[in-house]
């Protein structure tokens, strides 16, 4: 059975750093890329947006919402990914959730989500 489990989440001021943890159980974690999504409240229809993907080699996606602020790192030996977050805004504040899926290469990479997600964690940055 296919686990993904987050943890991490908590509340900072604007400027401050969080780091989140997904830890992958079952065979996909060798096999699939994982990413982190987040749904923000403020957002219209409040959709999944792509934060940040990492391949099995270790290539990295990132949204343009947090480019040079998130950095996705992956931990084979624990089976894990680490979202390091830092010059956090209040418009990061929401649920992340870690996803396992496939990251493509077809001109630029993209990022395919798959059906396993975790159960979310709460970031909230007051200002």
């Amino acid at each position: 059975q296919v686990q993904l489990v987050e943890s991490g989440g908590g509340s900072v001021q604007t400027g401050g750093s969080l780091s989140l943890s997904c830890t992958v159980s079952g065979t996909i974690f060798s096999s699939n890329a994982l990413a982190w999504f987040r749904v923000v409240p403020a957002t219209p229809g409040a959709q999944r947006e792509l934060v940040a993907a990492i391949s099995t080699a270790g290539s990295s996606l990132y949204g343009d919402a947090v480019k040079g602020r998130f950095t996705i790192s992956r931990d084979n030996d624990q089976k894990s990914i680490t979202l390091s977050m830092n010059n956090l805004r209040p418009e990061d504040t929401g649920v992340y959730y870690c996803n396992a899926g496939i990251l493509l290469l077809a001109g630029t990479l993209h990022y395919n989500r798959g059906d396993n997600w975790g159960q979310g964690t709460q970031v909230t940055v007051s200002s």
